[in-house]
């Protein structure tokens, strides 16, 4: 039998209640395919790792986790502990330690979900953002001179290789081809007269490969109009890091909120772990009572299942999720219900066996 190692870190705030649903999810799942199991490790890094012990993972962290097929993430952040340093000291970390340049961010309006947007049905948010992961706006270079003084200059120096931009691009260009889908390209290159010019120039460079595949290129500032005006324009979207990281929490917010959004940080190449998460943050107000939402953790959760050779139960997970908000009988008070996050998970794995 199949044994896939996963190396989970609950992390912080919501992170442990929701993860221990996409667990308990996955688990079922490798029960009814039979064939595979699931064994985790669970590591106790994030911020309350860090202000015992000064560093948000161990030193040797990376070796650890190196030994796992896939990463299961719930969340990072807390108060007292600045962003700044759970962002870099744990999740971007891992993300550019292994090298997990691509950010799959599915916007896809289920059926159930609540949605702002007047006349939109399922049919017209239907979109999966690519999202470069490793560069970019968050490649942290830069510097800060005369620090405290009144002459301070503050220099982030934003990072596109060729080899980044291009990779991200065809990425992009393959699955498009593989879905039978359009490919937007989002940029700012009338004002970033250096970086999203070279964007722009792969993305037409790269796409000389690609006949078959109809393009459209938008400025990031009119794609934010129209992800909310008329995001059934969007079918696969590639952008930069920053742009991605914008316009998924908006595409987040037409598709049913945070508490829906999922996140894969994948290499490609297999030569690392991928990380899976839901991409909602730690809500530490919330955290403990036993009331947050799992859907966005069981969501990632079936992307994993993607991932590792089982799309058919990725989409069973989802066709779950979609399923409970269609029936809306246990649903998380965000989503207007009074069911616990363990009652969802628990309907979850109850509506996978009906199966």
């Amino acid at each position: 039998m199949k044994v896939f190692k996963i190396a989970s870190i609950p992390g912080d705030g919501i992170g442990p209640e929701v993860l221990e649903q996409g667990i308990r999810v996955l688990e079922r799942v490798a029960e009814l395919e039979g064939g595979f199991s699931f064994s985790f490790t669970h590591f106790p890094w994030g911020c309350e790792y860090y202000l015992k012990h000064n560093k948000m993972m161990d030193e040797d962290g990376m070796a650890q986790l190196a030994q796992h097929d896939a990463i299961y993430l719930g969340a990072v952040g807390f108060p007292g502990v600045p962003d700044h340093i759970s962002l870099w000291g744990l999740l971007l970390k891992i993300r550019k330690g292994f090298d997990q340049y691509v950010n799959l961010r599915p916007v896809q309006l289920l059926k159930g979900a609540p949605c702002p947007l007047k006349d939109v049905g399922t049919e017209d948010i239907d979109m999966l953002v690519i999202r470069e992961n490793s560069e970019g706006e968050y490649a942290g270079a830069g510097d800060r001179l005369f620090q405290g003084q009144p002459n301070e200059v503050v220099l982030q120096t934003g990072v596109f290789s060729r080899k980044g931009t291009e990779r991200i691009i065809r990425y992009a260009y393959e699955v498009a081809r593989k879905e039978g889908k359009t490919l937007s390209s989002i940029s700012k290159a009338n004002a970033l007269n250096y970086s999203m010019v070279f964007w722009d120039e792969i993305f037409q460079e790269v796409g000389k490969e690609y006949p078959d595949i109809t393009t459209y290129s938008y400025l990031v500032d009119a794609a934010s109009m129209f992800f909310v005006k008329d995001p059934k324009r969007f079918q696969i979207v590639v952008t930069s890091n920053l742009f991605g990281d914008i316009l998924t929490d908006l595409g987040a917010a037409i598709a049913g909120g945070m508490g829906l959004a999922a996140g894969a940080n994948i290499n490609p190449e297999g030569k690392y772990p991928s990380m899976f998460e839901p991409i909602h943050g730690s809500a530490p107000d919330i955290a403990g009572q036993n009331k947050s939402n799992p859907l966005a953790a069981i969501w990632s959760a079936s992307q994993m299942l993607d991932h590792l050779g089982y799309p058919q139960w990725g989409r069973k997970v989802l066709a779950a999720i979609e399923a409970l908000m269609v029936e809306g009988a246990v649903l998380t008070p965000d989503m207007g219900g009074n069911g616990t996050t363990y009652e969802v998970g628990s309907e979850i794995i109850k509506l996978l066996e009906k199966m």
